[in-house]
């Protein structure tokens, strides 16, 4: 009896080593962006790209995309975001080819390709920008869940908009979105940690 309690509490320790470790190989990864738990698969899309042809989420598989929403008449926040991801991409250094920028519009009345050709490219020759017509570009805005609002300033507008980042990561799911303001060494380690898996 002595004998079959003990091989019965090894079993049970044995068991118990084995779930903890298993628990421990879901838990979620440490990040500086506030995590999807569980993640989930982007929205995939097709737009028109800055680059030429078409831009599609799904030929970045493989590289850890950066995923943002702007416009390129943006006084502030457009201008302070791409800096920041121009900068965390200089830091990560050789890692850099394993990372893509990519912006949607949410201004395609003025923002065609070649104007965010140009735009993006005064900040990282590597970035890559989405537009389209009106209903295509709605689609994605309801798929990520992105606000994007014309206000009428004087004469003319400007485009009140979602300015969170997007973390996809290389099997194309979801991971994180990292909030306005957030310095490139907190992207930087949050990319880092999702090319590592």
């Amino acid at each position: 009896m002595r004998k079959r309690l003990a091989t019965w509490a090894c079993a049970l320790a044995l068991s118990m080593c084995i779930a903890s470790t298993g628990a421990a190989a879901w838990r979620p990864v440490s990040l500086k962006a506030g995590a999807f738990d569980p993640p989930r698969m982007a929205p995939g899309f097709v737009l028109q790209s800055s680059a030429g042809g078409t831009l599609s989420l799904a030929a970045y598989r493989g590289k850890v995309v950066l995923l943002g929403f702007g416009f390129t008449s943006c006084p502030q926040v457009c201008p302070t975001t791409l800096a920041m991801l121009a900068q965390a991409r200089k830091q990560l250094g050789a890692q850099a080819s394993q990372v893509q920028v990519v912006y949607v519009t949410v201004d395609p009345a003025r923002d065609d390709a070649a104007r965010m050709r140009a735009y993006l490219g005064g900040f990282d020759g590597s970035f890559v920008g989405g537009t389209g017509n009106a209903a295509q570009l709605a689609a994605v805005y309801r798929a990520y869940g992105v606000m994007a609002e014309k206000k009428a300033i004087g004469t003319g507008y400007s485009v009140a908009h979602s300015t969170s980042i997007y973390l996809i990561d290389r099997k194309g799911r979801l991971r994180a979105m990292m909030p306005y303001g957030r310095l490139p060494a907190d992207y930087v380690q949050d990319v880092r940690v999702l090319l590592a898996e």
